[in-house]
């Protein structure tokens, strides 16, 4: 049986790009996804079934171009990220990617708001 404690710390050293990669892999090794895991705990909520337009309570905030402003999109993501300049760049360079994934209206809002300022091209989802 596995260390869990030495894999929790060897986890822990994971930058968010190698963390969601890692997630990635995972969901393909084991065939399921994060999205597939709530969507089956989302109907627990009872009553006589769900109304047919629910209103969007998550948002994921995707970066889609650099608008020819690379550097200061750079210091933007990073700043909302916490990434170093290395994934930083590469994640800008990489667009169409995610930012943010699974925030309130607001702070999507909030961060596109940003990153355009920066000269980004953003989309919600």
């Amino acid at each position: 049986m596995a260390d869990l404690q030495k894999l929790v710390d060897e986890l822990s050293t994971l930058t968010v790009l190698e963390a969601a990669d890692l997630s990635k892999m995972l969901e393909e090794k084991w065939g399921v996804s994060a999205a597939a895991a709530v969507a089956v705990a989302a109907p627990a909520g009872g009553g006589a079934g769900a109304p047919a337009a629910e209103e969007k309570t998550e948002f994921d905030v995707i970066l889609t171009g650099d608008g020819g402003k690379k550097i200061n999109v750079i210091k933007e993501v990073r700043a909302i990220t916490g990434l170093g300049l290395t994934e930083a760049k590469t994640l800008v360079e990489s667009a169409p990617k995610a930012i943010k994934e699974g925030v309130s209206k607001d702070e999507a809002e909030k961060v596109k708001k940003q990153l355009e300022d920066a000269g980004a091209t953003v989309e919600l989802k």
